[in-house]
This record gives structure tokens, C-alpha cells and sequence, in this order.
């Protein structure tokens, strides 16, 4: 899928490809979540009876899994690490991957604490369970991390109390890195990103398996190949299992999916980039542009001609990246700068309730196309907020009244304050996800006016305003707004004509001779200059004084 920001700078692009990222899966116990599910599986487990259901039996099933991790660990020579509070658990797994080469199985047991739902048990003085409460505790939880023959380096966390609810962490870019090497495609890879390809398309056609409906089998498949038999065996043998019929049921909890744009030239990349955040900060209203700075300049391609290796290259980058991000609740657009020659767009769902569509894992593929869909839709809108267009005649036509459903509507006045506020509020808002409200609409003018005076009904009455013109709309019965992509670009080239264009010129005509030079003197400082100096000699021929005339 092309989006604008690609079809515009396609000649300087050497390929492309989309690709499934981080994917979480909770795994559960369905029926050991609740008191009586819990309880029935319980009888089942203990032979129909639950006499031995008390806080005391459920401590020691919990201790029981921590000296069986303990024990099989050492047996085979897998480390167990203990991890304190803020310690970055995925770091500790690619140290020991860099200094280790583990083959298929479980390679490293990281052990930290973590809030988990515990059950306590009630009973009468007569001994008679009342009922069962779930409390939140801080409980050990047991990361395992395998090397899978299909996926790559995976993590299967658990806790160790039961129902020993568990989470799945998966790569997108791990599982196309095996795949590719199965088909023979060439590629450098450089953490979680290729930088380098000798088969574009095939590689390309790879990574888009796992938006398939397909995925869904894999996925399901590399879990049940390691959940019962390498984590849970640990708290329940296979024995126990099969008798009480525990089995997990997943859910996608957490998914990011990357649009990767490979440029002939690193350093045109990083120029184009840092174009586009100039200007497109204050048009998306974003608050913070974060650098992390390493060398002054990128590396320049020094690596022999030909197809990349057939092999995995992890590097860890020297020099700057850029990058911006924007929030929609658990939802997260980023765009940044990934190794010498990529520059990526990224959409991630921190929790998928917030894509309001069902979150089993026979609905992975409509969650991976909705995030597709935003990364898309993202990359057009900075494209559309970087590079405006005003057609013809709009200027002329923006003060006439229109029409907006049954009635007529005032123009747009853009020497107003609050309309082009409404406008700036319009365009910041272009990239969410799945529109926005009247609320949304009205927080974000009040943020860029600081001021809570705009009230939601006047926020109704401009989006009226811009509806009239062409400039967002509703579809259907929704309450959302969207934007087309032709109005952002209608937007943005109307801020900049009139913030960027008229504005300054004329404060700087104002003043006859110019003031110091500024010790950052850029592109746009030297057009100003020239404008400001023709400016002056056209308005001294048409006879226009920016001084006013003596009384």
C-alpha cells in the first residue's frame, strides 16, 4: 500500500516494506477467573474433592513452581536472574544473546515481581469454603525466553500462582528474518529493522504473510508449542493438565505494526527528515521533537558492492535519530529514523480495547489491518501537513456563506483568532486514528488558545463552518470527524500563507533597515530577507507607507 509521503519521494526511495512488529498475547485460563470455574477445576484436579482449596495449598503450588524453574534450570544449564525493580528485562536478553548462540529451547529464565490476580479462600469455622476473592498481589512472574525454529527469539511470561495467567511476546521482524533465510533472500539486519536487502519484493512479500489471515495458525501454533510443555510443565505436568482440562485461550493484548522506507542516500534521508519536522511540529501540535545524539554525522556507506550477506547483523547505531511520536489514548503514531538508510512509520496499540473491535486471536488480522490503516493514514497526513495546496479561487470563496445541511452556514474569516485556531486545531487532529469528537475538538482549541472560554458549542458551530467548505466531514450517523487528505493539505497551506507568509512579511517591512543577523542563519531566514527587501521596493512604487501619515 503507497501512501502519499512514499508516491512523493519515491525516486529517492530504494524499497519498501510494511511488517507486523511486537505482538502480545494474554494467555488465560478462561474458567479459572471466576470463583466457581475456579473451584470446579480445582475438584477436578484433586479427584472431585476441594478439601484441600485453602490459602495454604495455593502458596505451596506457587513454591513448587519456583523450585521446579530452579531445578530444571541448573540440570541443563539455563541461567535464572532475579531482576530488580526497573530493570530493563530486554536488554539483559540481547547482552546475553550477543555473547551466546542458543539453539532451539528455553535459553534464559529471568524471575522479577509483578502485580497478578491471587485467589484467597474463605472459610466458616465449620471449614466450609464461603467464597473465593481475587486480590492483586505483587507475585513473582517467570519470563521465559526461547529460541523458536520459527519466530526467533520469543518470551513467554508467567506467573507462578495459579490459574498462572501467562503473556506471549512476539517479533514480527524475528519471524521474517527466519523465513527469509529459509527462501534464500540476502539481508542485513540491524536490531529490529533490515537495512539492507538483495531481494526487495520477495522480502517484502514475506513480511506481508503475517498480515494474512494465515498468521493466525502460526501464531497459535508457536504458543501451543511452548506454553504447556516448557512453562506451564513447571506448575502443572502434562499429566495434570490433561485431567483437568486446563488449557490457554489467547487474546491480542498488544500489537505494532511498521511501515519501512530504505533510502538510496542516508544523508539525504536525515535532510529530508529534519525538513519535515520543522515543518510539521507546530502544525500537528507536537509538543516535542526528541534527539538522541551519538556521532555529528551519519556513517557513510562504506561496504563492499553487491547483495548483503545471507546473515543476521545486530548493530547497535552511533549516530543521531530523530524521532516524534502522537498519542490517541493507548494509541501511538511514531515516525523516526531507523539505522543508516530507514526511516520508519509506526502505529502502535499499547492495549487493544482502544480499537473497539474484538480482541480474540481469530481477529488478529483485522487488528493488524485497522493498525496498517493508521500507519497509512499517518504517513499522508505528514505528508499533507509538510507540503500544502491551495486551489484556485479558494480565497475568494472561503468569506462566502455556505451551506451545512438544511441551513446556511457564515464563511470562514481567517483574520479572526478563534477560526484559525479552529483551523490549527483541525489539522493537529487530522492523524487520529478514528476521527474525533466535538470534545476532542474543543480540548484541543482551548490547548492552543490557553484559554477555557471556547466552549463545545462553539466548537460545534465552527466545525459547522468547516464542513460548509469542504474542509472535514461526517460520514453517516457517526459523531466522529475525518479528514480528507485534500483538506489537511487546504488547511495547512491556508496556516502557513497567513502565519508564515503575510504576517511576517509585513512586521519586517515595518522596519526599513534590518537588525542583527542571528547566529543560526538558515534557508528560510535568507528567503524573508529577499522578500523583505523586494517588499519594501514594491510598496514604495504603489505608493503603500507602512507608516501612518502625519496629522
Amino acid at each position: 500500500m503507497a501512501d502519499d509521503f512514499t508516491e512523493r519521494y519515491g525516486d529517492l526511495i530504494n524499497g519498501s516494506y510494511d511488517c507486523v512488529d511486537r505482538v502480545v498475547l494474554n494467555a488465560f485460563f478462561s474458567i479459572g477467573h471466576n470463583p466457581g470455574g475456579f473451584r470446579c477445576w480445582w475438584r477436578r484436579l484433586h479427584g472431585g474433592s476441594d478439601d484441600q482449596l485453602d490459602d495454604t495449598h495455593l502458596m505451596r503450588m506457587a513454591g513448587r513452581f519456583a523450585r521446579r524453574v530452579k531445578a530444571w534450570a541448573a540440570a541443563n544449564g539455563v541461567p535464572v536472574i532475579f531482576c530488580k525493580a526497573g530493570e530493563r528485562k530486554h536488554l539483559i536478553a540481547e547482552e546475553y544473546l550477543e555473547a551466546h548462540s542458543p539453539g532451539v529451547g528455553v535459553f534464559l529464565i529471568l524471575a522479577a515481581k509483578a502485580p497478578a490476580g491471587v485467589w484467597k479462600v474463605h472459610r466458616s469455622a465449620a471449614g466450609v469454603i464461603t467464597r473465593l476473592e481475587k486480590k492483586t498481589e505483587y507475585v513473582y512472574h517467570y519470563s521465559f525466553h526461547i529460541m523458536d525454529p520459527a519466530w526467533g527469539h520469543m518470551v513467554i511470561k508467567m506467573s507462578g500462582h495459579p490459574p498462572f495467567p501467562a503473556q506471549v511476546i512476539l517479533n514480527g521482524h524475528e519471524y521474517v528474518a527466519v523465513a527469509a533465510q529459509a527462501e534464500g533472500i540476502g539481508f542485513v539486519k540491524e536490531g529490529n529493522c533490515f537495512t539492507g536487502m538483495a531481494d526487495p519484493q520477495g522480502l517484502a512479500r514475506v513480511a506481508d504473510a503475517l498480515s494474512q489471515h494465515a498468521a493466525i495458525g502460526r501464531l497459535g501454533q508457536a504458543c501451543d508449542r511452548w506454553i504447556y510443555t516448557a512453562c506451564l510443565c513447571f506448575g502443572l505436568d502434562l499429566a495434570d493438565q490433561a485431567r483437568s482440562g486446563f488449557r490457554y485461550s489467547y487474546s491480542i493484548y498488544q500489537a505494532e505494526y511498521s511501515r519501512n522506507l530504505l533510502f538510496r542516500s542516508g544523508r539525504q534521508m536525515e535532510d529530508l527528515f529534519d525538513r519535515v519536522l520543522d515543518r510539521t511540529r507546530s502544525r500537528l501540535d507536537i509538543p516535542m521533537l526528541r534527539a538522541i545524539f551519538g556521532l555529528k554525522n551519519r556513517p557513510h556507506q562504506n561496504r563492499a558492492s553487491g547483495p548483503p550477506a545471507q546473515e543476521v547483523v545486530i548493530e547497535k547505531p552511533q549516530y543521531g535519530l530523530a524521532w516524534f511520536r502522537i498519542r490517541f489514548g493507548m494509541l501511538q503514531l511514531k515516525a523516526y529514523t531507523k539505522g543508516e538508510h530507514v526511516l520508519r512509520f509506526e502505529a502502535t496499540c499499547h492495549n487493544a480495547k482502544e480499537l473497539r473491535c474484538r480482541r480474540g486471536l481469530d481477529n488478529f488480522g483485522e487488528i493488524i489491518t485497522r493498525l496498517a490503516g493508521m500507519a497509512d493514514r499517518f504517513a499522508t497526513t505528514l505528508d499533507c501537513a509538510d507540503t500544502g495546496f491551495l486551489p484556485d479561487g479558494l480565497l475568494d470563496e472561503l468569506p462566502l456563506p455556505a451551506r451545512s445541511g438544511p441551513g446556511r452556514i457564515a464563511g470562514i474569516d481567517l483574520n479572526k483568532p478563534r477560526i484559525r485556531a479552529a483551523l490549527a486545531a483541525a489539522l493537529a487532529l487530522a492523524p487520529a486514528p478514528g476521527g474525533f469528537t466535538v470534545s476532542d475538538f474543543t480540548a484541543k482549541v482551548r490547548h492552543l488558545i490557553r484559554h477555557d472560554g471556547y466552549t463545545t458549542r462553539q466548537a460545534s458551530y465552527d466545525l459547522r463552518k468547516l464542513r460548509g467548505k469542504g474542509l472535514t466531514d461526517k460520514p453517516g450517523r457517526t459523531r466522529r470527524y475525518h479528514f480528507l487528505p485534500q483538506a489537511a493539505r487546504t488547511i495547512a497551506a491556508l496556516l502557513a500563507l497567513r502565519d508564515h507568509v503575510i504576517e511576517p512579511i509585513l512586521a519586517g517591512v515595518r522596519s526599513p533597515r534590518p537588525g542583527r543577523k542571528p547566529a543560526h542563519w538558515t534557508r528560510i531566514d535568507a528567503d524573508y530577507q529577499t522578500l523583505r527587501t523586494g517588499m519594501q521596493a514594491l510598496f514604495d512604487d504603489l505608493g503603500i507607507s507602512m507608516l501612518p501619515a502625519a496629522a
